[in-house]
């Protein structure tokens, strides 16, 4: 076995630019392997959920990573998804086979042999019969979630009978694919030991909790022209999750702290904001979009607001403000997968009392504020270091190498 692996990464969209979790996540993992001396590949899906132009992304990431992109259309087709009510296939998974990807896939497969493909997001694993008939290398699932358990919990917190039947059948289909897909790799790195025990259940292929992970020499604290009495969330709104969670906030929580709070502002950050949001009306309230500098954002602003009702995995905006000393409130499903300690280094409030209550302490107590923010620094620099984090992939890569038995 060589001591330098060569790594092809099949991504469900592009790792540049990095700009919201699901790319940050694919990007640390890619530039890591690549610092620590690997070789490594992207073939990634450029989407119109998550469009870009090519020809922007810089020369040296081009040659370092020679990323290529094919574009799949992931719109929502309204007959196909009307028909899948009678199919046991998932229509999350089936809107990503592609002939044009396929093809992409076979060529770069028969140019290079590859020691290891990571699959990123269960999305892509309908990809795994195409690598195994033109590759020896290993398998891998980068598992950014337990999938169908985000749904699940939309399906949950949906009051729309139609609508919630219809999530109840996308989460099924979902559930019963991941469960019998995971047997096909050769192993899964799940992003948290909770989604690891999952995975684990399912079948006897080897897993490993490789969590998420910044470099923190990027991530720089400053006490400088931060606002005070600021709240902010950032993530991308045409995720359910995050859309359900601030539509929560603001109808159960945010007016009933204006009251109290009058000078308090909340800012809201992040990609496709959806039109209800807008008609919201609150001098409180300011909707500033996508941010170009995400961190700089972050640190112009005092207490983090993640209020998600759903979702699995990690949340990585949620790491990146603990990163940068800020302190988060958010829910117990939010901060699934941080080893947090609630009330040192995170607030969680599972309802709107609890989530009013966290705002007016932090909002009356600066110095809890800053304590908590300085202790949530601390445990992302511990648990969260992409240093040691890709070292501890690497090591998994090669002992699924090294096990020819399977």
């Amino acid at each position: 076995m060589a001591d330098k692996l060569s790594i092809l990464f099949i991504c469900n969209k592009s790792p540049w630019p990095p700009k919201e979790g699901g790319p940050i996540a694919m990007n640390n993992i890619i530039e890591g392997v690549i610092n620590k001396g690997h070789k490594a590949k992207v073939l990634a899906i450029n989407t119109n959920k998550y469009n870009f132009d090519p020809s922007t992304i810089p020369t040296d990431y081009k040659n370092k990573t020679e990323i290529e992109l094919v574009y799949v259309d992931l719109g929502i087709k309204p007959t196909d998804a009307f028909f899948n009510l009678f199919s046991r296939k998932s229509y999350h998974v089936q809107r990503f086979i592609s002939k044009p990807f396929e093809k992409k896939l076979v060529e770069i497969l028969h140019q290079e042999n590859y020691d290891i493909v990571q699959i990123e997001t269960l999305f892509m694993s309908p990809y795994i019969d195409i690598i195994r008939n033109n590759s020896n290398a290993k398998i891998i699932l980068r598992a950014h979630n337990i999938e169908h358990l985000i749904w699940k919990r939309v399906a949950r917190s949906t009051n729309n009978p139609f609508k919630k039947n219809y999530l109840k059948h996308l989460a099924n289909t979902l559930e019963n694919y991941e469960r019998k897909i995971i047997s096909k790799y050769d192993g899964i790195a799940a992003i948290s030991e909770k989604d690891k025990l999952f995975f684990e259940e399912q079948s006897d292929t080897p897993v490993a909790a490789i969590s998420f992970g910044v470099d923190m020499d990027k991530y720089v604290p400053s006490n400088q022209n931060i606002e005070e009495h600021s709240l902010f969330h950032i993530g991308s709104m045409n995720w359910i999750p995050n859309n359900e969670g601030m539509k929560w906030f603001l109808d159960n929580v945010w007016e009933d702290v204006c009251n109290i709070i009058p000078d308090i502002r909340l800012y809201l950050a992040g990609r496709e904001m959806p039109k209800w949001l807008f008609k919201k009306e609150s001098k409180n309230l300011r909707i500033e979009g996508e941010v170009p500098d995400a961190l700089k954002f972050i640190q112009s602003k005092s207490i983090s607001i993640v209020p998600l009702l759903s979702g699995s995995g990690i949340r990585i905006k949620i790491i990146e403000s603990m990163a940068m000393g800020k302190v988060v409130i958010s829910t117990s499903i939010g901060a699934e997968g941080i080893n947090y300690i609630n009330g040192e280094n995170i607030i969680i409030a599972d309802s709107s009392t609890e989530t009013k209550d966290a705002i007016i302490k932090l909002y009356n107590d600066k110095e809890l504020t800053t304590r908590i923010g300085n202790n949530a620094r601390k445990l992302i620099a511990t648990n969260h270091n992409n240093e040691i984090i890709i070292i501890k992939l690497i090591e998994f890569y090669k002992s699924l190498i090294q096990n020819r038995t399977r």
